[in-house]
Order: structure tokens, then C-alpha cells, then sequence
């Protein structure tokens, strides 16, 4: 007995997957067929591998996020999270953004989640880290860089400008060493319009558990960028950790310890928490078992796929897993989509199998590492062509033809005009000037005038 007039396709997550399969579904099902909801805490979705071009600036922040309603407007998008899942009675329970939570009944579940960033124990973390999965931390690690050179070039006080001026990268991986390269480039840019702020007054470092960056690209190309990091004065230091960050002050397992105002955590990411109170059989790192149709193990109502998903990887072999990323996604997406009609209907599933493809990666403007599969052939590019390889493989991924167009244009303006280097950080804090100015109580002491040092 179907839970509601038509039969309920419960997308949980607006993400990667979540957009594609449902747009997928909503193409191949006939017209009254289904309801098709998708859920999830925010109205867009954000493509992920332009979030370090973001920061940097190259990418307008608007650009890189797909709005779920313009582009889902035949789906019921529905703002708020999924707390809870009963299958026996085939219900979700809703968390609005606000009111009271609701029951949702459904017929067939899309569990997309995706990944939240993998975090440790470490004091001083979560008061003092940045991360970089959402594009409001790609912004506000951008205004709060540009904040940094803003304060060193305002003051005469040499602790304060040496802590400002350090910034720490945790994690070697795409999302840290794309990151902590963009950033770079941008802030040796933005140190040209500041008479007191040089490149050599920065110090830019990366840290990883691992003895090897960019381990996606393989062991050369990961030595090159590396080695090209560490030629642009980013000191980087492998088979090591970070044990605390209290008040800015970071101290590393090797030793090394330094005052920093900007550290941003990229070490790896973890499959949505929220998974563990759906009731579906997990994996050993908490990711939904699936099996090669994408259906989660155990039933044939409920389909998984992307970085909350581990999917077999038929195209490598016996208990291998498709990695999480970008590539697998989309490709999963339409598989699960044509499977979760296919379902509907009566008919056979489709498993998912896909062979890599390779991997690009960006280190700032015209600097990048690509590794392309081409049957068994492999090809190895580094500097300026892997960048266009970054660049021409991402622009044709970001979803929609509105956004390709609209990041094409960001990069075409890039080649004629200079990058902005405006620090927006009181957008953070909109009201706190209108608050200043409305509030009955009298206005602060104004700070000390700090004395001149002595030439």
C-alpha cells in the first residue's frame, strides 16, 4: 500500500548525489508516476572542487553553488535535516529549519548524505579551525586571510604581525594541498598592495600524518607538487600530526611550535554521523554497505551512493571500494537514479562499475598536477597543461549549463582583470554596526594608542 496518493521518492541530502539522481529520476519517470522529495539543511548544493579557486578568489562564491529549487522544480525540496528513519513503518522524521519536527512517509529512500570533515580530539580545534567542506568556509577563510594582512600591516607590534602572518595547513591530501596553494597565490598577490606586508614576512605550512602529499595523482607527480610547494616557501612536514592549537598556539608531534591566527583542517573527511540512526547496515568506517546495484544490503527500497556509501569497485576487483569522490559520484548518481525507476517498475538493477580515470589537481593559477588513464596507459602532466587539465575536467562537471557558464566567465574576466583583494570579513557580522550605533549603551573606551617603537 503506497504511503501517500502517488508513490514517495525520499532523496536524504541535496549534494553531489543527491542533485544528480534525483534530477535523473525526475527525467526518466513518467509524468504522475511519483513524488520525488529531496531534504537537506541547505537550498543549493556546492561543488566541492572549486572551494580553494573560491577562496582564492578566482571563482565567484555564488557560482560554485547549484540552488536545488530552480534546478530540482518538478522535486518537493524541502529545507531541514532527516533525524531519524523507521522501516518498518516507512517513515522519516524531518528537523525544519524551523518549528516542530514532522513525519514523512515514503515508499523508496535515496540515502545521500555525503561527508562531513574527519576531526580528532585535539584542544583547541574546534575554537580555532577552519574548515573547507561548505562554501561559507571557503569565504570566510578568504576575508579572514586578507583580515590577516590587514592587521600585520596596521601594526608595529612584531608578535602580533608574526602570528597573523603564519598560516597552517593540516592535511596533504587535494582539498589541503589545493588549498593551502590557492591561498598562497593569492596572498602573494594581495602582499603587492600592502607597503608594510612582503611574500617573505609569510609563512605558509603543511602538515600531514602521511609521508607523501597528493596521493591521488600518484608518487611522482605527489613529489612534484611537493617539491614545487616547497620552491614557492611553503614549509611542509611529513609523518607528523598536530597535538593542540590552544589560543592560536600550534604544536606539532615533531617538535615544532608556532603562533598562528589562521589554521584550517583538511585532514580527511568521515561519512555523515546522522547515518548511524537510520537503522541501515554500516561499514567498518561507518559508510553505508551497498552492493554493486547501489541498493543497500538487505533491502530493495533503498539505494546509496557517494562519499556516505561503500560501493564495490568491480572495476578493480574483489573487496575494493570506489573512492570518494567527484568522479565516482556522478557516474553513481545516474546509475542509482535509472535503478531506484527501474525498482519502481518491476525491472532488473544495473550494477555500478567504472574504471578511473585519472586525477587533476590545482596548486594556484597556472600551476597543477593531472594524472589521465587512458586504457592501460597513464599520463603524467604537471605546471601549466595540468592546470587546464583541472580547469577543463571541472568546468565540465559543475552541474548545470548555468553555473559552466557563469564559472567560464569568472575565469575569462580572471585573464583580463586582477583578482580582488577586499576583505568582506564584516559580512560575517552584518548587524554589528547598525547594533553599535542603535544600542542606549554608551560607546566603548577607545583603545590605547599604541606607543612608536624607536627606529
Amino acid at each position: 500500500m503506497s504511503t501517500t496518493e502517488r508513490p514517495r521518492i525520499l532523496v536524504v541530502g541535496g549534494g553531489y548525489v543527491g542533485l544528480y539522481a534525483a534530477r535523473r529520476i525526475l527525467k526518466k519517470m513518467r509524468y504522475g508516476e511519483a513524488t520525488v522529495t529531496v531534504v537537506d539543511p541547505r537550498s543549493y548544493m556546492t561543488y566541492q572542487p572549486f572551494l580553494p579557486e573560491a577562496a582564492a578568489g578566482s571563482i565567484s562564491p555564488r557560482h560554485v553553488v547549484v540552488p536545488l529549487r530552480r534546478v530540482l522544480p518538478k522535486a518537493e525540496v524541502l529545507t531541514g535535516r532527516v533525524s531519524t528513519i523507521d522501516q518498518d513503518r516507512k517513515v522519516a522524521v524531518v528537523q525544519p529549519l524551523v518549528g516542530e519536527a514532522y513525519e514523512l512517509p515514503f515508499d523508496y529512500l535515496v540515502v545521500a548524505l555525503g561527508a562531513v570533515s574527519r576531526t580528532f580530539p585535539i584542544p583547541g580545534l574546534a575554537e580555532n579551525g577552519i574548515g573547507m567542506k561548505g562554501i561559507e568556509e571557503a569565504i570566510g577563510l578568504r576575508n579572514h586571510v586578507l583580515e590577516q594582512l590587514d592587521k600585520a600591516d596596521s601594526t608595529t607590534d612584531e608578535e602580533i604581525r608574526r602570528k597573523a602572518l603564519t598560516f597552517v595547513f593540516v592535511g596533504g591530501g587535494f582539498a589541503g594541498a589545493e588549498t593551502i596553494g590557492e591561498v598562497e597565490d593569492m596572498a602573494r598577490d594581495a602582499a603587492k598592495y600592502y607597503p608594510n606586508v612582503k611574500r617573505e614576512d609569510m609563512r605558509f605550512i603543511l602538515v600531514d600524518a602521511a609521508d607523501k602529499i597528493l596521493p591521488e595523482v600518484g608518487p611522482k607527480l605527489g613529489q612534484w607538487g611537493l617539491e614545487h610547494l616547497q620552491k614557492r616557501g611553503v614549509e611542509v612536514y611529513l609523518k607528523t600530526s598536530m597535538d593542540s592549537c590552544i589560543d592560536g598556539h600550534v604544536v606539532l608531534k615533531n617538535g615544532l611550535e608556532v603562533d598562528s591566527s589562521t589554521i584550517v583542517w583538511t585532514a580527511g573527511v568521515k561519512p555523515n554521523p546522522a547515518l548511524a540512526r537510520f537503522g541501515l547496515p554500516l561499514g567498518p568506517r561507518g559508510h553505508v554497505d551497498t552492493a554493486a546495484t547501489l541498493q543497500v544490503q538487505g533491502t530493495d527500497y533503498i539505494w546509496a551512493a557517494g562519499d556516505n556509501a561503500q560501493v564495490p569497485d568491480l572495476a578493480v576487483g574483489e573487496g575494493a571500494w570506489c573512492p570518494p569522490n567527484a568522479q565516482h559520484a556522478l557516474r553513481q548518481a545516474k546509475v542509482l537514479g535509472d535503478n531506484v525507476i527501474s525498482g519502481m517498475r518491476g525491472f532488473p538493477q544495473k550494477e555500478y562499475k567504472h574504471a578511473n580515470k585519472g586525477a587533476v589537481a590545482g596548486l594556484g593559477l597556472h600551476k597543477g598536477v593531472a594524472m589521465i588513464v587512458f586504457g592501460k596507459m597513464k599520463i603524467k602532466l604537471r605546471g601549466r597543461l595540468a592546470w587546464y587539465m583541472h580547469r577543463g575536467y571541472h568546468g565540465m562537471a559543475m552541474p548545470t549549463f548555468n553555473r559552466k557558464i557563469r564559472v567560464l566567465a569568472d575565469w575569462t574576466l580572471g585573464m583580463f582583470l586582477k583578482r580582488e583583494v577586499v576583505s568582506l570579513g564584516a559580512i560575517e557580522n552584518p548587524r554589528e554596526e547598525f547594533y553599535e550605533a542603535a544600542s542606549p549603551v554608551s560607546a566603548a573606551k577607545p583603545a590605547p594608542v599604541e606607543k612608536a617603537k624607536a627606529s
